[in-house]
């Protein structure tokens, strides 16, 4: 099985994404600093080393003009989630939702992804091994929570991990702009992976022939194409109300 290739530590920022790391046990943490004006709830740092630090202080810890709220927290990566862990914690329900990022490297996309995913109970979002970014501060902060709850499964070849997810019971729907059928047209299947490609280049050709039909999202002319995590809120969005219909 392969190790975390990420870095030992890092920093997490933000209300949201320290709150919601702070009260998941599967997150180790290491310590937290905050300023005077930080709104943590107390009752959630338990034993967790506190220092209390100047803002100028905290800002000098994290990314140029990181919003930070007045508080850090220091976090060991969470251990990695495979795909036939989601497989088999899938199997049985009768319904289920995930996402496959093709070349989606922004770790802000990929954050709002994870926080859609959350609002709508998708059960994972998976990209390639290759290029794809580390948990970050920056990642966990655009995901405002959500990368505490949703799994980010990193996968060695998507086109094999597409096969295995079609032979567990999943259709695969690619988004492309240029598909004939509409997300609207006919009922999603019960357990629907959506594929979203990068803006500019959009899925790979080897990834999108593996889908088993591709669709689009209605939108005006107006404008050729949405924002890759606007996309996958839009998708996510509605198969989560067909699924309540």
């Amino acid at each position: 099985m392969k190790k975390n290739k990420q870095k030992s530590t890092f920093w997490l920022y933000g209300h949201h994404a320290v709150t919601a790391a702070l009260r998941n046990p599967n997150r180790e943490k290491i310590e937290i600093r905050l300023t005077n004006e930080s709104e943590i709830d107390k009752k959630v740092l338990k034993n967790l080393p506190v220092k209390i630090v100047s803002r100028q202080e905290l800002d000098s810890l994290l990314p140029p003009g990181a919003i930070h709220q007045g508080v850090a927290l220091s976090v060991k990566p969470l251990e990695p989630v495979y795909l036939e862990d989601i497989i088999r914690l899938t199997q049985s329900k009768e319904r289920s939702v995930l996402l496959i990022l093709d070349q989606v490297t922004d770790p802000h996309n990929i954050g709002a992804i994870l926080r859609s995913s959350a609002a709508f109970n998708a059960d994972a979002v998976i990209l390639p091994d290759a290029n794809a970014p580390e948990e970050t501060g920056t990642l966990a902060k655009s995901a405002c929570g959500a990368l505490e709850s949703v799994p980010l499964v990193r996968v060695a070849n998507l086109v094999r991990a597409i096969r295995e997810l079609k032979d567990a019971g999943y259709w695969v729907l690619g988004l492309d702009g240029y598909a004939d059928q509409f997300i609207t047209d006919d009922k999603l299947p019960a357990k629907t992976v959506f594929v979203l490609g990068s803006e500019g280049e959009g899925m790979r050709r080897l990834t999108a022939e593996k889908c088993d039909y591709t669709i689009k999202l209605p939108i005006c002319d107006k404008m050729e194409s949405l924002n890759v995590s606007n996309a996958a809120a839009i998708a996510l969005y509605e198969f989560y109300r067909s699924s309540r219909a």
